[in-house]
């Protein structure tokens, strides 16, 4: 099997100059550039994929950590891909399952240089620990980061919560719960505040047993309900951290008895298909459009990159809510 200093031999022509050839350098006049075609046609050459990457500084895929299969970041996952393709990218995922030694093992991808940047859906890791990578790449975080050193495109969850909160409210709701996934991230710690803030705004005390955390699958607003049931007093409205959870709630909401939204007004958040399938009223996140801007903001840094040490491009996805016939 022939190998590059063959092909050179064979056409007349240097190393440098078949590399050039390989990695599709302009600095190579059209005439060197047919012969070392012509022998690299004739000698069925194929390159090494890992000597063509050395050759141009480029691996052409980006690392992309998902924590899990789950609907919310097979959505941003969508986003990114999409994008990718157009750039002629290829996607490396990496289900991280929030283990911290999983997402390290990702960013040493980043530092030896097998992919060329890294796209974080969600983490475990602090941001403290990951920035010391963005020497060797971009990485962009679907959340909010306030470092500089690396790339966010996120929803403004504090404002959305908001928006939330104040839509049960105007509809008559003072006795409302909340249920969220990872109550230790950033998002929900500023999910949290804006539940909060709404609550002493309305002069409501706060109720711990109406807050569900550890929520994120179908299964968990099964649990929901069969928890309420169970209470004296009992929220008369939702505000759920995805759509799954909604789902889950529903269903089994109505198998008890309950009717939504008169005896249980819910709001979501994600806007899944599932959502309106169920008539729930929800707030959209444009996830897939995160995942877009996610992948436009590595390939922004990536060029950007290659002349200087730019700052992080922090950017926020609009969100709006989705009414329907929950609340």
């Amino acid at each position: 099997m022939a190998n590059i200093k063959d092909i050179a031999s064979l056409a007349g022509v240097s190393v440098t100059t078949v590399s050039r050839v390989l990695s599709g350098h302009p600095y190579v006049s059209d005439e060197k550039r047919r012969k070392v075609q012509q022998v690299i046609d004739q000698q069925g050459y194929t390159p090494n994929a890992n000597a063509v990457h050395l050759i141009k500084g480029q691996t052409k895929t980006v690392g992309v950590i998902v924590p899990s299969s789950h609907s919310y970041f097979h959505a941003i996952l969508s986003g990114i891909m999409d994008e990718a393709s157009e750039a002629g990218y290829g996607t490396l995922l990496y289900q991280s399952r929030y283990d911290r030694k999983e997402e390290e093992q990702a960013l040493h991808l980043l530092r030896t240089k097998q992919i060329d940047g890294l796209i974080f859906c969600s983490r475990s890791l602090p941001v403290d620990e990951i920035v010391s990578y963005g020497m060797y790449g971009p990485i962009v975080t679907c959340e909010h980061a306030e470092d500089e050193r690396i790339s966010s495109v996120y929803t403004d969850h504090h404002a959305a919560f908001i928006t939330g909160m104040k839509h049960l409210t105007a509809h008559g709701h003072t006795d409302i719960g909340y249920c969220v996934g990872r109550a230790e991230s950033r998002s929900s710690r500023q999910r949290y505040k804006a539940y909060t803030s709404v609550l002493d705004e309305l002069g409501v005390p706060l109720i711990p047993e109406w807050i569900f955390e550890n929520s994120t699958e179908t299964k968990d607003g099964i649990r929901i309900v069969d928890k309420i049931m169970t209470m004296k007093k009992r929220p008369t409205a939702l505000l759920i951290t995805g759509d799954e959870v909604a789902a889950g709630v529903i269903l089994q909401a109505q198998s008890a008895g309950l009717r939504i939204p008169e005896d249980l007004a819910i709001v979501g958040f994600d806007n899944l298909p599932i959502s309106e399938a169920l008539k729930l009223t929800t707030i959209d996140q444009h996830l897939k459009r995160i995942g877009q801007e996610s992948f436009r903001a590595f390939y922004e840094m990536r060029d950007k990159g290659m002349k200087e040490k730019p700052k992080g491009i922090k950017k926020s996805v609009p969100f709006e809510l989705v009414e329907r016939a929950s609340v």
